[in-house]
This record gives structure tokens, sequence and C-alpha cells, in this order.
């Protein structure tokens, strides 16, 4: 490996680069990245540490495949980019469109390709207001979001997220983005007698729609599993019920499976499990395992007709540059192959099973308030106090203090509240499962030790 001068790239770098959720202060000490194998990152000080959320939830498959590498180069040699515009086509994205039918929701039938998560969600939510007027109901234009939810950062992807402080500084909002209640068992307030925690969060749902006016409502937009809001694992009649709801008020369903998609919960796509099918579906990520930026959404029969139907001055006019790309696709291609072929997506069940057994056993601590997962997504959720499931001051800096523990004993993750949030790639081994959970116990006992 070469001997990289650290401090002259820092230095570099705080000079020149702006990082995202930029702030000096959260760049004290940052990690220079040059190698990955595996589930492992390498720094350029040499220093290895578990991958514990797949960088941004999203290399799969692994760092360090060669077979990626050769299909991108592959692609380049002979078209590396070519417009996707309406006229103009490529035999990578074609191909890529019909492979995503063949393995999610049966209702879908059509793909369009973007560049990442953001710009899919942006994507949806155009898709449903155009849907809707032409249908003849141009007043249906409000997307219904939910507390906790992350759907990107660009302008509308900003204004339908519900996790708070990413807004604080570039309001205001994009008009017409609501929010509902997450189905978040360990907090959700307002559950009535005789109620699971799924029938009160679809009811808060309705509620809003009819708050609103469901003449005015085009969307509601979930992720299966939310993210980078907690890892908040939907119970089981919620989504059932979420979509009753959606259809009985003629509501679309966005799945945002940036995150869940191409096997991150040990299915394809997260609402297998529950038999729910979306109207729209968001994804990115996971179908290129990061290694190329790629994106999308797939749409269903209607809305696609709607499309195919539409006079021609009212047609789909939404595009993006790089949509198609070739070398992207090639590569998305690749990586499903590599999916399919290593039984990744079962795996991700029985190493995330294995996952969470072994974060449970963490709730010895009195520290750790509620362990949760689905797949390979689990958190592992700190209080101050398990009793009242009170928060720790935000001015002790407590999950800062664990989360460089973890790090100090080779686990790289991202914390968010009190929550630790684990992702890593679907091909880590059962020994590398048991080492986080060690180090994830003792982090948590270094910073907050047991009351004797």
């Amino acid at each position: 490996m070469a001997n990289w001068d650290v401090p002259a790239l820092l230095c570099e770098d705080r000079q020149h680069l702006l990082h995202s959720l930029w702030h000096p202060a959260d760049h004290a000490e940052p990690h220079v990245w040059v190698r990955g194998q595996g589930a492992v990152l390498t720094d350029a000080s040499g220093r290895e540490f578990l991958d514990g959320l797949s960088c941004l939830w999203n290399v799969n498959v692994g760092h360090g495949r060669r077979e990626l590498a050769e299909a991108a180069a592959l692609q380049m040699e002979s078209l590396a980019f070519a417009t996707n515009y309406a006229g103009s086509a490529n035999v990578p994205a074609i191909q890529l469109a019909r492979r995503l039918t063949e393995i999610a929701y049966p209702n879908l039938s059509a793909a369009f390709f973007t560049s990442g998560g953001a710009e899919s969600n942006e994507s949806a939510f155009k898709t449903a207001r155009f849907y809707w007027k032409a249908k003849g109901r141009p007043e249906k234009v409000k997307v219904i979001a939910r507390e906790f939810g992350y759907h990107g950062l660009t302008l509308a992807a900003m204004s339908a997220t519900g996790v708070a402080g990413y807004a604080k500084m570039f309001e205001p909002r994009v008009p017409n983005f609501v929010h509902t209640a997450a189905p978040y068992a360990y907090r959700l307030a307002g559950v009535k007698p005789g109620e699971t925690v799924g029938q009160a969060a679809a009811r808060m749902l309705e509620e809003t729609v009819l708050r609103e006016g469901p003449d005015t409502v085009a969307a509601f937009i979930a992720e299966p599993v939310q993210g980078a809001g907690g890892i908040i694992v939907a119970p089981d009649d919620y989504f059932p019920r979420v979509r009753e709801v959606c259809a009985k008020h003629d509501v679309l369903f966005i799945a945002d499976e940036v995150i869940t998609g191409f096997g991150r919960t040990g299915r394809w796509f997260a609402l297998e499990r529950w038999g729910v099918q979306p109207d729209i579906l968001a994804f990115a990520k996971g179908i290129t395992s990061g290694y190329l930026p790629l994106g999308g959404i797939m749409v269903s029969e209607p809305i696609h007709q709607a499309m195919l139907s539409a006079p021609y001055a009212d047609r789909w006019m939404h595009a993006y540059t790089y949509s198609g790309h070739p070398t992207c696709c090639a590569v998305a291609l690749r990586n499903l192959e590599i999916l399919e072929k290593e039984g990744l997506v079962e795996r991700a069940e029985k190493m995330g099973q294995r996952l969470l057994d072994g974060a449970r056993s963490l709730l010895d601590l009195s520290a750790v308030g509620e362990v949760r997962g689905l797949g390979l997504m689990v958190a592992v959720e700190l209080v101050a106090d398990r009793a009242t499931k009170a928060a720790f001051d935000p001015a002790k800096n407590v999950i800062g203090r664990v989360r460089k523990e973890l790090e100090a004993r080779g686990l790289f993750t991202r914390v968010v509240r009190d929550i630790i949030l684990l992702a890593p790639p679907l091909v880590i081994t059962e020994a590398q499962v048991d080492r986080i959970v060690q180090i994830l116990r003792e982090g948590i006992r270094a910073v907050l030790p047991e009351r004797v």
C-alpha cells in the first residue's frame, strides 16, 4: 500500500473540499479512506475498520469487487456515455430496465433512471403530480411523508424528510409537503386502548389525509424500514393497512427503498415481507453497491399507461443528463448477478438475524433501551433512564463519545440522536458480526459503565 502524507492530504482537504453535512467541528479528525475489501475499510494511516454501515447503506456486495471494475471498464471501452433522452437508448439501460421488472414488485412495469436517491424521490413526487393531472385531477399535489423519514436533501426531498436539523438553514421548504406519525413502537404517543402501534400509525396517516383533504393529496411516501431516522421497523400490521388507506382515498403509495432495496432486509425489496406493492418504487444505493452513482423509479402499469397515452403537449417532461448512463447500468447488471449468484439476499437474512440476536444480548446493559432491526439493518438505542426512556443530555455528547470508542476499537459507523446505526455489507462474515457485537459492548461500557 502507498505511503500517504496524511497531514498534507488533510491540509488540502480542509482548504479545498466541502463535505456533506459540513461543519469543521465534525471534521476535526477525519479518515482518509484508501482501500476496501469485503466488509473492511482501510484508511491512509493503515488502520483497518469494520464497515458498520456499508459506507452509506450502499456497498451491499462488499468492497474490492474486481468484477464490477471490469464491467465498468468493458462498457467504457465501447460506449462510456450516451444520452438516454427520448429518441436515444443504449443496451445496458434497456437490459437493466427489463431485469428490474423481473425482480421488483409484479405490478411495476417500467423504470426511469437517475443518479441517486434524492433524484429518485424528486422523480417520484413529480410523477405523482403528473399522474393526477393526466387523470383530470390537478388539485392532487400534496405529498405526505413521516416523522423520522429520510428522503434526501435536494429541496423537495428535504421538504419530505422528517429528521430534525436538515432544513433549518435552508427554509422555506417547498409547499405542499405534510408529515404524519412514524410507526416508532418504542416512542409512538397517541396509541388508543386496544390499538396496536401499527394500527395507530396507520390511523394517524388516514387522519392526516382527511385533514388535508383527499382531493388534494397526491401521494404518501415511506421507507419500509426508516434508515437515517433511526432504523425504525414497522410492525407487521402497518403496511397492509397503509396500502388500504391509500387505495381508499386515491393516494399513490411511493415506497422509498433507496436503502432497503436489493437485499438489505433479506428480500430483494422490503415490502415483499408484508405482501404489499407500491404504485411507485424509488431506488438507488444497492443497485450498483455504490460502485457508480445510479438510482431510479419504477412505476405501476396505470402510471405507465398515463405516460404513454398523454397528449404530446402534456407529456412527461422530466429528465436528467445521466439518466440511463450506460456504464452505470452495466455495473448494476453485474452487481445484480453477484447478489443472485452468491445468495447475498438470503445471506442478509441470516447475518441480520445473527447481528440482531447479538445486539439484543446488550440489553443487559442499563443504558441500552431498545434493540431493533430487520435483515442487515440493526439499531441500538441508548437511554439515560430505561424506565422513562429519557434521552441523554445533549451537552454531554454521550452518543458522540460512544462512537469515538467504537472507532478506537475498529468499528466505523453512524449515529443519530442516541442511536447506533448498523448496516454492514451483505458479505460480512459470522466472525465479523460477532466482533461488531463485542465492540458495541466494550464501547458502550467505556462511556457508560454499569452501576454496581
